[in-house]
């Protein structure tokens, strides 16, 4: 089972990490300014990612989804991410850089599963 893991920023504000049951960050979070609007972050990855549509950027003439979903695309680096949204269209969660497609998608279906009853951890 997943963890989410509340971290204090050195502004002053409040991030998540989505780890999965090997310890591995799968999804990170904006900053938030205060503890609750972080914990309402959680709510809505846990809400969301699992029924979340998926739609790959990388693809010319890709076909839009609607909201929730994760958006792949492929960064500066030149390495596949993705981007989950709420129904509202704001970013809820954000992954690291993967060198592969599979891999990308590996870590939406890791989110996916890793949301369904995490427990939410404190950092001090």
């Amino acid at each position: 089972m997943g963890k989410f893991v509340i971290k204090p920023t050195k502004n002053g504000g409040f991030k998540f990490d989505l780890k999965a049951t090997n310890g591995q960050v799968v999804a990170s979070s904006q900053v938030y300014k205060t503890i609750v609007t972080c914990k309402n972050g959680i709510a809505s990855v846990t809400k969301f990612a699992p029924i979340a549509n998926i739609e790959d950027q990388t693809v010319e003439g890709f076909e839009k989804e609607k909201h929730p979903k994760f958006e792949i695309y492929t960064d500066k680096a030149g390495e596949t991410r993705f981007r989950l949204k709420a129904s509202n269209g704001q970013v809820i969660a954000t992954s690291e850089g993967y060198t592969t497609m599979k891999a990308c998608k590996n870590g939406i279906a890791s989110v996916q599963k890793n949301v369904v009853d995490a427990p939410t951890v404190q950092e001090e």
